[in-house]
């Protein structure tokens, strides 16, 4: 059975993004049933241009990604989730709606490398050296046996990577 993966920015153009392309992409590879999606609070409409760029650079098709919001995931007749990650501090703050399937919830926070100095060349460092740390995590995630973890476990393991 797919494990759904939830990841949540407030604006899902840049860092919720990333998170969702690398877990995407590492899932199939190392034979995981992973399925990750993302969405914002006050969705932008669109995509960083230097999120895909990152994405692309890596290798990951981001063909269909769009920014939406996180009421498609709470919506009656939603696919429930086991894991809603949050990767800002201001949609971890943010009052959440009910997930269907009650998931376990986590906050991984990452400084906007939208923010980042230095033009577009500083941009593109800081969304490549974002994808990174974002993808070390992911791989993290992968490596625990979602399918025979209890959500009280779940939630033990996923805080110890955060501390990792």
């Amino acid at each position: 059975m797919t494990t759904n993966v939830l990841i949540l920015c407030t604006h899902n153009s840049a860092r919720s993004v990333l998170a969702e392309g690398m877990l995407n992409h590492w899932a199939p590879k190392l034979g995981k049933d992973v399925r990750a999606h993302s969405a914002g609070s006050a969705p932008s409409g669109r995509i960083n241009r230097f999120a895909l760029e990152a994405l692309a650079n890596a290798g990951i098709d981001t063909q269909g990604y769009r920014s939406k919001s996180w009421d498609e995931f709470a919506a009656s007749g939603a696919q429930p989730m086991r894991v809603v990650i949050t990767v800002c501090d201001s949609a971890a703050a943010e009052p959440c709606p009910y997930w269907p399937g009650s998931p376990v919830k986590v906050h991984w926070g990452y400084p906007d490398p939208s923010h980042a100095a230095g033009g577009d060349e500083g941009k593109r460092q800081a969304f490549e050296l974002t994808r990174q740390a974002i993808g070390y995590r992911m791989l993290q995630l992968l490596a625990i046996p979602l399918d025979d973890l209890s959500n009280a476990d779940l939630q033990h393991a996923l805080n110890g990577i955060l501390h990792s």
